[in-house]
C-alpha cells in the first residue's frame, strides 16, 4: 500500500506527515532514522485532505492555539505498541508522565523497558505525545526528535525540566 506525503516546516525542523486510507499513519522527524518507521512506499500528496487538516492542526499547536488534536489515526504496529500508543493519547497537554506510570496504565506494570521501546517506535511523533514522557526522576530522556526538540515542545506546553 503506497501512503502519502508531505512536508511540514515546524519550529522542530521540516516534518514529514504521512498519511494512509485510514487516516494519519505518520510524522517523521527531519533525521529520522528509516527503520524506526517502516511505511514502505510514499507518495508526495499536496492537497490530501488528512495531510492538509494535520499541518493545519500541527501549525496551531506550534503557535499556542491548539492544545489537542483531532483526526483520524492509523496506527500500525503490534497489540503491545498500540496499547502504549493509546495510552499516550491520555497524557494532557502540559503535563508528563513516567515510563513506570504508562506501563501501570497498560496493565503492565513491570513493562518500563517494553514501554520505552515502544515509546521510540511512536509513528506519530507530537500527535501522540511522546515527548510528554520523561524518566521517573523527572530527567528528560531519549526521544526520536532529538533533547532539543524535546525540551521546545516541552516548554511550549509550559513544561520546564532541569537541564
Amino acid at each position: 500500500m503506497t501512503r502519502t506525503f508531505r512536508k511540514l516546516a515546524s519550529p522542530v525542523g521540516v516534518l514529514t506527515l504521512v498519511a494512509s486510507g485510514q487516516g494519519l499513519a505518520a510524522v517523521l522527524w527531519e533525521k529520522d532514522d528509516p527503520a524506526r518507521v517502516r511505511l514502505g512506499p510514499l507518495a508526495e500528496g499536496r492537497g490530501h485532505p488528512v495531510l492538509e487538516e494535520a499541518a493545519r492542526q500541527l501549525d496551531g499547536y506550534f503557535a499556542g492555539a491548539r492544545r489537542a488534536f483531532d483526526l483520524p489515526l492509523d496506527f500500525q504496529g503490534t497489540d503491545f505498541q498500540r496499547a502504549v500508543w493509546a495510552a499516550l493519547l491520555t497524557i494532557p497537554y502540559g503535563e508528563t508522565r513516567s515510563y513506570a506510570d504508562i506501563a501501570r496504565a497498560i496493565g503492565r506494570p513491570t513493562a518500563m523497558r517494553a514501554v520505552g521501546a515502544a515509546n521510540g517506535r511512536n509513528p506519530l511523533s507530537i500527535i501522540a505525545p511522546c515527548h510528554r514522557v520523561i524518566g521517573s526522576n523527572g530527567a528528560l530522556t531519549g526521544f526520536a526528535g532529538g533533547l532539543a526538540a524535546k525540551r521546545h515542545l516541552l516548554a511550549l506546553e509550559g513544561i520546564v525540566l532541569p537541564v
